[in-house]
């Protein structure tokens, strides 16, 4: 055979995997994993980067996989790579097998993000290639010099997050990023032309990308457009491959099953599936083999790969010897440690609002920790991410020498980008916008959860208090949604994700020193825009390492204890005022991070939330955010929002609302006596 047919027989030796991989799981999708085969066989077997022998070479080129529902693919092209095995591959779909429905990150094999919902898995590969770009402004372009592929499909370029990425990606010129577009005419249930008309080469285009219209079915094609998206436009690259949905697949009956949706989502069917993995060269009854022409090809890209490698790996080496300080710092940033800061170095402005004492930390973290990338919304003067951004510039197009990243008013995009850059290593990411928002970027945030990567979520404006905003600026339910997923483990059985909302300025720093040292999951900060009322001098801030404590000056020996997180604490303080001067002994406690504390010994806790001891809570949000600590029988009550927020000044809120001492004082009252 000729080139141009090992290649093709390669490609079909992906596609009979894929269509069995799904046949025998009866579930999942074949068509579009065996219409992609041609291009995914051309980059896996001739243009890909790695070291075999090193899997995690941080000057790796990175694949990222938008569509996951098409991981037999993925995994197919892995198995010829040699990083899973043809009994593995079997086991598609099936309980503690390797191959779940959707990747799910595991970079020693190949797969560098959990394939979520549509369209995250390219913003992923966007934040991947600016953290490329960042790290190459500071240690160079010898260590620095790889490519970010992305696959993404019709369902990927529909989900809005596409329009967030094309805009970002493109004024940011991210040449190092190259994305090869599926685009086969057919959806789950229809075809894209029923819902999609727009000219999306045009689009992506206006939005500064080099855009190549190829045959995706056509290996010559495919190089010239690697070829030329390797070489350099000065833009990112989309490549737009018309492909054949279930190229190669027959009907029961012999004639054509191309182009068909039935291929989309489900498995060919036994008349079907035979037919097919015959037309494709294969033997029904032996399917998950590796046809020997095949794995030479991929052999000898092996052997091929040493020498690249080596080449990349010398220069990284003479470069680490003459520039000893940069290796350093790159080694450090690559270890996945917690950097090293100097907390005494933040200052603190008594009572000021906790968004305002966040900026504080951040100014530090900005002079600090050379590897943290910032962003926000396009909130930065309120959400207080500003402090950070006075201390360097923003990202530019040709100048990564800053560290804020102006995501624009795309809050998901802004999250999985900044989830793409941890994703890459060596980077720290960050990033704000209003705690209501925080609703667009859920998917984000669950998606983060389930990885376990560290990206620190920064929220502000958390309550009704947003004041003259509205209802539709005021959160309420967002802390209880949050808190669900506090609840959480992922499959490490790590904390799903750490969510801290501070009840004052100083408490604010031990919050920010949590999430800092946190490098194992996603870390929430609940911020106020409010100034919020110092709690009681000579108060112990380090106990709120235990997710909650006993605020100082509390009785020893309660009638009852009075349960808070943000600035309802305060409020709870000067409830405790009034009651104290009816002979009632109180216990206050600051409860930032309910599932740090449900992590603590149950002697810990116990004496915090002393079981026989009635619990009085207060909560900004749904009375349920609470309900985890002061429970909510008989011996318990909460006090928080029944309905949306209103628009007026959140002074009057707190009083319309009931969110003052007073009202703690007749509350408590009224329960002590029941």
């Amino acid at each position: 055979m000729n080139d141009i047919q090992i290649m093709n027989h390669a490609a079909n030796n992906i596609r009979i995997l894929a269509a069995s991989m799904v046949e025998k799981a009866k579930s999942g999708h074949p068509g579009g994993a065996m219409g992609g085969a041609d291009f995914i066989n051309v980059l896996f077997s001739e243009y890909l980067v790695w070291d075999p022998s090193d899997p995690t070479w941080t000057g790796r080129d990175r694949f990222f996989l938008d569509p996951g529902h098409m991981s037999p693919m993925l995994y197919a092209a892995l198995t010829l790579q040699g990083r899973f095995t043809l009994d593995e591959i079997q086991q598609l779909r099936q309980w503690g097998s390797p191959c779940p429905g959707h990747p799910e990150l595991d970079v020693v094999r190949g797969i560098e993000n959990s394939s979520g919902p549509l369209g995250q898995g390219h913003a992923m590969a966007a934040g991947a290639a600016v953290a490329e770009k960042f790290l190459e402004a500071r240690l160079g372009h010898e260590v620095m010099q790889h490519h970010i592929f992305a696959y993404i499909s019709d369902g990927g370029v529909e989900e809005e997050i596409s329009q967030g990425v094309g805009r970002i990606a493109g004024k940011l010129a991210l040449d190092n990023l190259i994305m090869f577009y599926d685009a086969n005419d057919i959806q789950l249930s229809t075809e894209v032309n029923k819902v999609m008309r727009e000219d999306t080469a045009a689009k992506y285009r206006a939005w500064n990308w080099t855009v190549m219209e190829i045959d995706g079915n056509d290996v010559k094609q495919i190089r010239e457009a690697l070829d030329k998206a390797i070489a350099g436009t000065g833009k990112p690259v989309l490549i737009i491959g018309k492909t054949v949905m279930g190229k190669g697949a027959l009907k029961a009956d012999g004639t054509s099953y191309e182009h068909s949706i039935k291929t989309h989502g489900a498995p060919l069917g036994d008349g079907a599936y035979v037919n097919t993995i015959k037309n494709l060269g294969g033997d029904p009854e032996k399917p998950f083999a590796i046809f020997d022409d095949v794995n030479k090809l991929y052999t000898d890209r092996a052997e091929a790969l040493k020498k690249i490698v080596a080449k990349r790996k010398a220069a990284e080496a003479k470069w680490a010897k003459e520039n000893p300080e940069k290796k350093k710092l790159m080694d450090e940033w690559f270890s996945g440690k917690a950097p090293k800061i100097d907390w005494s170095k933040v200052k603190q402005k008594p009572d000021s609002a906790t968004r305002a004492a966040s900026s504080a930390c951040l100014k530090v973290l900005a002079q600090q920790v050379p590897n943290m990338i910032c962003a926000s919304a396009d909130l930065s003067n309120s959400d207080k991410t500003d402090g950070f951004l006075k201390e360097t510039h923003d990202l530019r197009p040709g100048d990564f020498s800053g560290a804020f990243f102006q995501a624009g008013v795309a809050e998901l995009t802004m999250a999985d980008m900044c989830i793409g850059m941890m994703l890459h290593g060596g980077v720290i990411a960050a990033m704000g916008t209003f705690f209501v928002f925080s609703d667009y970027m859920k998917p984000a945030v669950r998606i983060a959860a389930l990885m376990g990567v560290p990206v620190k979520f920064i929220w502000t404006h958390d309550a009704f208090r947003v004041g003259e905003d509205g209802p539709t600026h005021e959160p309420v339910e967002q802390e209880a949604q949050i808190r669900l997923m506090e609840k959480l483990q992922n499959h490490k059985g790590q904390d799903s994700v750490r969510v801290f909302r501070p009840a004052d300025c100083y408490e604010t720093t031990v919050c920010w020193q949590m999430a800092m040292e946190n490098m194992e999951t996603p870390t929430a900060l609940i911020l106020s825009r409010q100034g919020i009322k110092c709690l009681p001098e000579g108060n112990d801030y380090e106990q709120a390492r235990k997710g909650a404590y006993i605020v100082k000056g509390s009785d020893d020996n309660p009638d009852i204890v009075l349960v808070a997180s943000g600035s309802e604490v305060s409020t709870l303080e000067d409830g405790t005022e009034l009651l104290r001067k009816d002979g009632i002994r109180v216990r206050v406690v600051s409860a930032p991070s309910e599932g740090l504390f449900r992590r603590q010994p149950v002697g810990y806790q116990d004496n915090v939330l002393p079981y026989n001891v009635k619990k009085f809570g207060m909560t900004a949000g749904l009375p349920c955010t609470l309900e985890g600590l002061v429970g909510n029988g008989h011996n318990s009550h909460v006090f928080g929002m029944k309905s949306f927020g209103f628009s007026a000044p959140y002074k009057v809120l707190d009083e319309k609302l009931g969110f003052t001492g007073e009202n703690v004082y007749t509350q408590v009252k009224e329960f002590l006596s029941e």
